[in-house]
């Protein structure tokens, strides 16, 4: 049996590689990261907030899609920061399983987002007459609730499971802690971990896109006899789609490459892919939401235009003059 006196170790050796030998130089990319996402994000989410008339279903959810994006982007950046300014190359135990927490929900909930906005465009472009009555501000709400608790229930589980296993090593192959990572440090049979590992995927990262997928099919479907209407359909549905295929080929390489090809790929690829998760859905997304969608665009223009109207106007001194 196995000695029931195994402790976890109080730090995880994270695998910055070279990446230390410049850790200024990426700490600043890391900061300047950080910061875009933030401005770029915050634009989005406070020009939905300050109008009434974007206040609708579709524009909450790009609200709430931004905010998510902030909060796992909130979860990486600040550690791998300090981590390369400091020139450190390790996290807590605590703070590691902290992280895969916020990691993990972010990605469960970014997935379940943008299934919930697929079925709210199926719903406004199949069903137009019924859309305000199905899709109220109430349902809105209780549908992104539902989501959070969906997702918050479904990724406590997982981090239970990992917390209780004992470990025999204290390194990860990663810039950033994930499940699996620490997983496989385990002593003992992990089973059960990737028994509901599988089941997660299966409902997070299968699941939601195919139900987004079938929306979407559905939407083809009813505008494919008009050619106006299924123009229209790709202008509203586009920036969706194509938020989707980034998230869900993010998480597929971030799934399958430590997994099963780690030793093949070089390293700065690795951690360039791994990443990608935390770089392309938070700086495009807000990006895609603020440029095509026309009425977004329209409210940050006059935001920033009334700003800048009010800046005071600065005359030459002897401006108003006369020569004598």
């Amino acid at each position: 049996m196995l000695n029931s006196t195994l402790t976890n170790p109080s730090q995880m050796s994270l695998a910055f590689g070279d990446l230390s030998d410049v850790g200024y130089l990426y700490s600043v990319i890391a900061l300047l990261g950080f910061l875009l996402i933030i401005v770029c994000n915050s634009t989005v989410i406070s020009t939905v907030l300050l109008h009434k008339s974007l206040q609708e279903p579709m524009y909450i959810f790009i609200c709430a899609l931004c905010a998510n994006d902030l909060y796992g982007s909130s979860a990486f950046y600040p550690s791998v920061f300090t981590n390369l300014s400091l020139k450190t190359r390790s996290i807590s135990y605590t703070a590691c399983l902290i992280q895969v927490f916020c990691i993990y929900t972010y990605a469960a909930y970014e997935s379940t987002i943008l299934a919930i906005m697929a079925f709210d465009r199926y719903v406004c472009i199949c069903n137009p007459l019924r859309y305000s009555t199905i899709m109220t501000l109430s349902t809105t709400c209780k549908l992104l609730l539902s989501a959070w608790g969906y997702c918050f229930a479904l990724i406590t589980v997982h981090v239970a499971l990992t917390a209780r296993l004992p470990l025999c090593d204290n390194v990860i192959p990663k810039i950033y802690c994930d499940n699996w990572t620490v997983v496989r440090l385990s002593c003992v049979d992990t089973m059960v971990n990737n028994v509901y590992g599988l089941f997660m995927t299966v409902c997070v990262i299968t699941a939601m896109p195919l139900l987004s997928l079938i929306s979407y099919i559905e939407i083809l479907k009813v505008c494919a006899k008009s050619k106006e209407a299924r123009a229209k359909a790709m202008q509203t549905c586009a920036p969706q789609i194509i938020s989707l295929l980034i998230f869900f080929t993010d998480c597929v390489f971030e799934i399958m490459l430590y997994r099963f090809v780690p030793s093949m790929v070089p390293y700065g690829i690795r951690v360039v892919m791994s990443v990608n998760l935390f770089v392309l859905p938070p700086i495009v997304n807000p990006i895609l939401y603020g440029l095509k969608m026309k009425a977004i665009k329209e409210k940050i223009r006059l935001i920033f235009n009334r700003k800048f109207s009010q800046q005071p106007k600065k005359f030459l001194f002897f401006e108003n003059d006369t020569v004598t």
